[in-house]
Parts: structure tokens; C-alpha cells; sequence
């Protein structure tokens, strides 16, 4: 099963109010759409996104960058727009997942069973049962009662076998409020599972602040901890934190010994409980051999995007009475920064001795502690 997700922004969303739609409003310093473009990037069967936009924001900055994705332009109505997004889907593909936008608490968990689903069935939904009793009205007053017998809150993604929807799709009329009503028009099963109380849709003013608090609740935080040594050997300078610090000796390493990067890595790869730097790049492989240190720290980085963590923050210590630190430390923090994808403000290198004490005390070599977060919204 190769399986593509097309993700609707195009809508303008009046209702939630502000100055721009609703999927490109912030909720905990981020874009609505970006929480789920990031859950479907970092899902591992999902192997392809499509992201509709309206036209007037597809030359913005209002949609997040640095994920894989084809960009379309949708149409005026929904329909249009997710027939944009099959005409953009790769012809490899079998299944399709279609998920609104503005509903940025999408999980893993709620994908799985949709995807499980399509195994057996042409279309799968996610769908609340309807527990509250239900009552229709007129002039503020209540008319009358309403069964719930048998009644579903619909939810996205909605997942189906993509030829049967593309057909579907063609002998449409347009005016269907939604994929699983085209399905249904042109004959085609759909499964109900489970949905997610947390998935919700931002629709209303009052719905941003309800977000931000499932999303506080739902965030996943690991720390991670590194710790590596380097013994002095000759040379007139050691690499410390991405920098060539000018000195009477070199640090000795497979690599180019960067014991400050080198315990970064190892702390990030730490947090996502994938070993240490040798298990990915072993000493004993000849490739390695003298290589900058950066290959390494960026592999850990790009590891952790594609299990959906951001890196909310680093902090390295490193050990030694010489050289000193000081007057190179704001390039270090510029340069581990820029290879990590953060601010520099993310990012604290600092310096201590050991009071002599030990083999640092001793200048027989450096030392360097670090510690890192990472954040999966």
C-alpha cells in the first residue's frame, strides 16, 4: 500500500475570526496547518503530502517550509480543491488519506486506523457517536426531539482506495460537503473507526484556546545527555563546537574530534533512543576518517525531524583549563545553531576547568557534557 495525504488549506475560515484564515493563525507559536503537515511528514506509511493552498497564499510565507511536500492551487469550493490535489497525487499511489488543515490534533494512533481499515474496505472515516440528546428548533425555541440512534460526528482524515475516488470524483455533482459523500453517491463502502474526542476543528474564536490546551497536554518532551573525551595529540589548533580554536595541540579523534558537537550528537540521539555516534558512523570503518564533525550532529538532527521532534533547545559544557573558550563562544553558538536549525538563543556553549584536578586538570585532553530537548507537538 503506497499512500498519499492531501491536506485542505485553501478555505479562508471567517468564522474563526482575525486578520488571516485560521489555518495560517498561530496556536503555541506555530501555524494551525503546520501541526498536522508534521504528523502526516513523520508518519511512516505515509509517503507522500499534497498541500492545497488558495492562490493569494501560495507566494506567502504563511505555510511551513522544510517538509517534503507538492504544493497545488485549490478551486472555490472543497470539492475543487481536493480535485486539485488527486490531479498532483503520484501515480504510484493506492490510497489516499484527505484531511482538513484546520484540524491541527490529528495523531499517529487515529491514522493507523484508518490506513488498517483500507485494507478491507474502499473508504474509512474516523467518527464520534453522537451521545448528547439531540433537539431541532425554531425562534429560540425548541420544536422537537431527535433520535441519535445510529448518529455520527464526522471527522479527518478520511481515507480511500484512490481509483475508486477518482472516479467518484468525476461523476460528482460538486455540491457534496464532503469526500465521504462522493464515495457514497458513487457506490462505494465505507468503514466507520474510531475517532479522536481530541481532534478537533478550529471553527470558532473559542477554539484556538481550546487547541493550544489538548496540545499542551498532548505534547511528547525528551531530554537527552552526552558526555565525550578527546585526548591532545600534536597540532596547532582543536575543533571545538563547529570552530578551529587556535592552540599549541590538537585533539586526536577517527574524526576531526569535535568533543563539543560530538557530545550534542550523542544527546540527541540519546532523546530518541538511538544509540551513540560510533553505532552510526563505527571508528572502525576507514569512511569516517577525519571527517567534520557536522555530518554526524546534522544526521542526528534529520533523525530526529523524521520521528516528528523539533530540538526546543541545546546546552554544552565543555572541560578544559586551555584553550580558552570566552572570546570564541558566540560563534560556536552561531554555528552549532545554524547547523542545527535553531536560533543561537536555543543554543548555550559555556566552559569550566576542573581545578586542575584529573586528566582535564591535568591538560591531557577535553571533556564536554551536553544536554538536549526535543518537543513532538
Amino acid at each position: 500500500m503506497r499512500t498519499a495525504a492531501i491536506i485542505v488549506a485553501a478555505g479562508r475560515g471567517t468564522r474563526a475570526g482575525g486578520d488571516l484564515p485560521k489555518q495560517w493563525q498561530h496556536i503555541a507559536g506555530k501555524p494551525v496547518a503546520a501541526y498536522a503537515i508534521a504528523q502526516f511528514a513523520s508518519h511512516p506509511k505515509i509517503h507522500d503530502i499534497v498541500l492545497v493552498l488558495h492562490p493569494y497564499d501560495i507566494a506567502t510565507d504563511r505555510w511551513p517550509r522544510g517538509f517534503d511536500i507538492t504544493v497545488v492551487e485549490g478551486g472555490e469550493t472543497r470539492a475543487a480543491s481536493v480535485a486539485a490535489g488527486l490531479a498532483a497525487v503520484d501515480r504510484q499511489t493506492s490510497h489516499l488519506l484527505i484531511h482538513d488543515a484546520a484540524r491541527p490534533l490529528v495523531t499517529h494512533e487515529l491514522i493507523d486506523r484508518i490506513l488498517g481499515a483500507l485494507e478491507t474496505h474502499e473508504g474509512a472515516v474516523p467518527a464520534l457517536a453522537v451521545t448528547d440528546t439531540l433537539w431541532y428548533g425554531a425562534d429560540g425555541q425548541v420544536q422537537g426531539g431527535q433520535p441519535r440512534d445510529g448518529l455520527f460526528r464526522a471527522q479527518t482524515p478520511q481515507g480511500f482506495a484512490l481509483d475508486p475516488l477518482r472516479r467518484a470524483h468525476a461523476q460528482s455533482s460538486g455540491d457534496e460537503t464532503d469526500d465521504v459523500a462522493v464515495a457514497r453517491a458513487a457506490g462505494l463502502d465505507v468503514a466507520i473507526v474510531a475517532g479522536d474526542e481530541d481532534n478537533i476543528k478550529i471553527t470558532t474564536p473559542a477554539d484556538f484556546a481550546r487547541a493550544e490546551r489538548l496540545l499542551g497536554n498532548a505534547m511528547d518532551i525528551r531530554v537527552g545527555n552526552g558526555y565525550d573525551v578527546h585526548r591532545f595529540g600534536p597540532g596547532n589548533a582543536v575543533w571545538l563546537c563547529g570552530v578551529a580554536v587556535p592552540h599549541t595541540r590538537s585533539l586526536k579523534g577517527h574524526s576531526d574530534a569535535d568533543v563539543g558537537m560530538h557530545a550534542v550528537t550523542d544527546a540527541i540521539y540519546g532523546a530518541l533512543g538511538m544509540g551513540d555516534i560510533g553505532q552510526h558512523f563505527p571508528p572502525s570503518d576507514p569512511h569516517w576518517k577525519g571527517a567534520a564533525s557536522h555530518i554526524f550532529l546534522e544526521h542526528a538532527v534529520a533523525l530526529a525531524a523524521e520521528q516528528g521532534y523539533q530540538i526546543s533547545n541545546a546546552d554544552c559544557t565543555l572541560v578544559c583549563e586551555f584553550p580558552k573558550v570566552g572570546p570564541h563562544q558566540a560563534q560556536m553558538k552561531a554555528v552549532m545553531a545554524a547547523y542545527m536549525g535553531l536560533q543561537s538563543d536555543r543554543i548555550s556553549v559555556k566552559a569550566t576547568t576542573s581545578e586542575r584536578l584529573g586528566f582535564t586538570g591535568r591538560e591531557e585532553g577535553i571533556a564536554a557534557l551536553a544536554t538536549v530537548t526535543l518537543v513532538k507537538p
